[in-house]
């Protein structure tokens, strides 16, 4: 009994493996290279600005103690016009309102290249 369960075993392991070893092996072309990859990390586009925080006050002049002109939100789409020191001059596309905003709370973040 116990030599019939070992031939069962045996014969069932052997018609598990034998598609298996039997098996050819799938050939593909070459994959072609990308044609917009970049030669460097360092070729890459800055990334964007984001605010990093949940809002930030856009103000008329750039300084903390300048008159608030509107609130720039985490979702909110903007456009950096220029930059002076931590300030970005900034167009809230939501809103319309320009004006500067601290780069404490909207900056770029930044990529680390390991070349």
């Amino acid at each position: 009994m116990r030599s019939t369960r070992i031939a069962i075993t045996a014969a069932m392991l052997g018609a598990i493996t034998l598609p298996v070893l039997s098996a050819t092996t799938a050939s593909a072309a070459p994959a072609a290279a990308p044609t917009a990859l970049a030669t460097s990390c360092y070729d890459l586009p800055p990334l964007p600005y984001e605010v990093h925080t949940a809002a930030v006050t856009i103000r008329s002049k750039a300084t903390s103690n300048s008159t608030a002109l509107g609130i720039l939100y985490r979702s909110h789409k903007f456009t950096v016009h220029k930059k002076s020191g931590n300030w970005l001059y900034i167009t809230d596309r939501t809103t319309g309102v320009k004006g500067w905003v601290s780069g404490t709370y909207v900056y770029r973040d930044v990529r680390m290249c390991l070349d």
